[in-house]
C-alpha cells in the first residue's frame, strides 16, 4: 500500500539568518538531535496531513472520509520490546522487571544515534502537543516521525495547543518515531528488530520497528506515570465523566470491561475515555482524543463512537473496507484489535476543558467471564485498595489470539501494569490518600457473565449495568440495605430498581448452585495467589480485606 516517499531537496540550516526557513527548521529538529530534513512539515492540520498521507500511499479514505491505514505485522503493542534506560539519575526509583526492562545507557546511546542517523535527510512530520489538560501538570511533547498518518494520530490523540502557544514551544519530551527502522539486537542491546526505549533523564523516547501508533500514546502515558507522583498527582488508567451536579466519576478497567462505553453517558459529560490525573485541583484528562476499539462496533450499541469513526479526520487502524471504502467493522481478518482514533470533540456531550473537580465515586470494572462476581458491590476503602492492586478481569476466546475455550483470569495491578515505571505501592498509596481525604464512594462493577461462565451463561445486560451505575452515581444506593455474598464477602444491595434480584446475587442466577460454588472457589484461589506479591507491602487493613478461601 505504501509507496516510496518522493525525493525532495535537502534543507541545509542557516543559523546565521534567524528569519530563514532553514533556521526555523533547525530549531524544530535540534531537540531531536537531527540537523537536516529533505522536507519538514511542522504542525500541519488534519486536512494537510491526510493529503500527504494519500500522496505518500500511506492509506486510503473510507466512504465516509476517515483515513484507513494498516500497521503490518504489529497490530498491537510490543510489550516485550519496551525498555527503560538504566540511568544513575532515575535507576533507584524504577520498578524493574518484565514491565520495565533495563537498557544500558550505552546501548540506548547507540540505538538513539542510529535512529537519528536514519531520520537525517528524510521527509519528516512533526507535531507539538500537550499531554495534560491541567496547565500546572502538563508536559510539552514533540513528535518527529516519517509518516503523515502517525502525525495525524498524535494530533488527534493529544491536546492541540492554540496558535499563540506554539510560539517558542520548547518540548519537555521528544519522540523519535522511526517505524521503518529495524533495530539490531546484537548492536542495540534489545530483543528484536522492534524497540521502544524511554530515557527519563534525557527526556527522549525512541520508537523503532513498529507501525502500531498506540506505542506513541502509551509511551507518553508511561512518562506521565513517571512524573506526576512526585507532584502529589495520581496518574490513572481510567475514564472519567461529570454529572449535572458537577459530580465526577472515575471508571478503572482493562480492555473489554466497558471503560469507554460506560463513561459515554448522555446524562453526563465525558472528561476522557482512558488516561487521567487526580491531584489537589481535581481530575484532568491527559489526552485530547480517543482511541476506541471498534471490532463489532454498532450504531445501536455505541452511536457516538460509531459516528466518530465514520468521518473525515479520524484514523482507522487495520479496519477492512470494500472497494468503495465501505467499512466492515465485523471483519477481523487483519486483527481483533481494530482501532479508531479521533479528537475528543468528535464525541457529543464532552467537557471541553478536559477537567473536573474531586471525584465522588470510583468504579472498578471487571468482565468476569467465570460468571461468579456480583454485578455491583460497595467497597470499603481497604477493599478498593485491594481491587486496585489486583486489577482483575478475564479474557475469553475472540478477544485475543491464542486463547482457548476456557476463560483466562488476568491481573494487571493498578489496572495498567504495562505503563507503571514506579512500584505499584506508589500509586496505591496515592489513591488511598485521595479516597480518604475526599470521602469517595467506591464500587466494584462486573460487566461480564451471569448465570454461568463464558460458553454457558450470558453477558451481563448493558441495561442492567447502566441501571446499577445510575443508582450508584446518583446516590440512590446510599440508603439501600446490603448483605455480604457467600463466596467473596462483597457487600451487594438487597434491591435496585429495574434490576431483577436474581441478577444482583450471582449465585441465584446459576441453575446449578454447586457448580457456582466450585467456580467461585477457583476464582477466589486465583485472587489469593495473585495477591501474595503484595501481601508484605500493604498494611493490615488491606490484607484483611483480601479475598481468600472460606475457612
Amino acid at each position: 500500500m505504501k509507496s516510496k516517499p518522493r525525493k525532495t531537496r535537502a534543507v541545509t540550516p542557516n543559523p546565521t539568518n534567524p528569519d530563514s526557513e532553514a533556521a526555523r527548521q533547525a530549531a524544530i529538529l535540534a531537540p531531536a538531535g537531527i540537523t537536516r530534513a529533505a522536507a519538514l512539515h511542522a504542525n500541519l492540520t488534519a486536512p494537510a496531513l491526510v493529503t500527504h498521507a494519500l500522496r505518500r500511499g500511506e492509506g486510503r479514505l473510507s466512504a465516509d472520509g476517515a483515513l484507513m491505514v494498516q500497521t503490518g505485522v504489529h497490530t498491537g503493542r510490543s510489550v516485550a520490546d519496551k525498555f527503560v534506560v538504566d540511568e544513575p539519575q532515575t535507576s533507584a526509583d524504577v520498578w524493574w522487571g518484565s514491565v520495565n526492562q533495563k537498557l544500558s545507557a550505552a546501548h540506548y546511546a547507540t540505538l538513539r544515534g542510529r535512529v537519528q542517523a536514519f531520520l537525517q535527510g528524510r521527509e519528516l512530520f512533526t507535531q507539538d502537543l500537550f499531554a495534560g489538560a491541567d496547565p500546572k501538570n502538563r508536559i510539552r511533547v514533540r513528535l518527529v516521525t516519517t509518516n503523515a498518518w502517525q502525525a495525524l494520530f498524535a494530533r488527534n490523540m493529544f491536546i492541540r495547543p492554540a496558535a499563540a502557544e506554539l510560539d517558542g514551544f520548547e518540548p519537555d519530551f521528544v519522540i523519535l518515531h522511526a517505524p521503518e527502522f529495524e533495530a539490531d539486537p546484537a548492536v542495540d542491546g534489545v530483543r528484536s528488530s522492534t524497540a521502544i526505549a524511554l530515557s527519563f533523564a534525557e527526556r527522549r523516547i525512541v520508537i523503532a520497528g513498529t507501525q502500531y501508533a498506540g506505542e506513541i500514546k502509551k509511551s507518553i502515558f508511561t512518562v506521565m506515570n513517571w512524573l506526576l507522583p512526585e507532584r502529589g498527582v495520581l496518574p490513572m488508567h481510567c475514564s472519567a465523566n461529570i454529572g449535572r451536579d458537577d459530580d465526577v466519576a472515575l471508571f478503572f478497567g482493562l480492555s473489554g470491561t466497558g471503560k469507554t462505553t460506560l463513561s459515554s453517558d448522555p446524562a453526563r459529560r465525558l472528561i476522557g475515555d482512558d488516561e487521567h490525573g487526580w491531584g489537589p485541583d481535581g481530575v484532568f484528562n491527559f489526552e485530547g482524543g480517543c482511541y476506541a476499539k471498534v471490532i463489532d462496533l454498532s450504531a445501536e450499541a455505541e452511536p457516538e463512537i460509531f459516528a466518530a469513526s465514520h468521518r473525515f479526520g479520524t484514523v482507522l487502524e487495520n479496519v477492512v473496507a470494500d472497494a468503495q471504502g465501505v467499512v466492515d467493522l465485523a471483519d477481523r481478518s487483519l486483527t481483533e484489535n481494530t482501532r479508531s482514533c479521533y479528537p475528543i470533540e468528535f464525541i457529543p456531550n464532552v467537557e471541553p476543558t478536559g477537567r473536573g473537580g474531586m471525584p465522588r465515586n470510583v468504579v472498578m470494572l471487571t468482565a468476569d467471564a467465570f460468571g461468579v462476581l456480583p454485578p455491583i458491590a460497595k467497597l470499603t476503602p481497604a477493599q478498593a485498595m485491594y481491587h486496585f492492586l489486583s486489577g482483575y478481569t478475564a479474557k475469553v476466546a475472540g478477544t485475543e489470539k491464542g486463547l482457548g475455550r476456557e476463560p483466562q483470569a488476568t491481573f494487571s495491578t493498578c489496572f495498567g501494569a504495562p505503563f507503571l515505571p514506579r512500584p505499584p505501592r506508589v500509586y496505591g498509596e496515592l489513591l488511598a490518600k485521595l479516597i480518604a481525604e475526599h470521602g469517595v464512594s467506591c464500587w466494584l462493577v462486573n460487566t461480564g457473565w451471569t448465570g454461568g461462565a463464558f460458553g454457558t451463561g450470558r453477558r451481563m445486560s448493558i441495561r442492567h449495568t447502566r441501571a446499577l451505575l445510575n443508582a450508584a452515581l446518583s446516590g440512590a444506593l446510599e440508603g439501600t440495605s446490603f448483605h455480604p455474598d457467600r463466596a467473596f464477602g462483597l457487600m451487594i444491595p438487597d434491591a435496585v430498581e429495574g434490576v431483577p434480584s436474581a441478577v444482583l446475587d450471582p449465585r441465584e442466577a446459576w441453575a446449578d448452585k454447586a457448580a457456582y460454588d466450585r467456580q467461585a472457589a477457583e476464582l477466589v484461589a486465583r485472587f489469593e495467589e495473585n495477591f501474595k506479591r503484595f501481601a508484605e507491602t500493604v498494611d493490615d487493613e488491606i490484607r484483611n480485606a483480601a479475598i481468600r478461601p472460606a475457612a
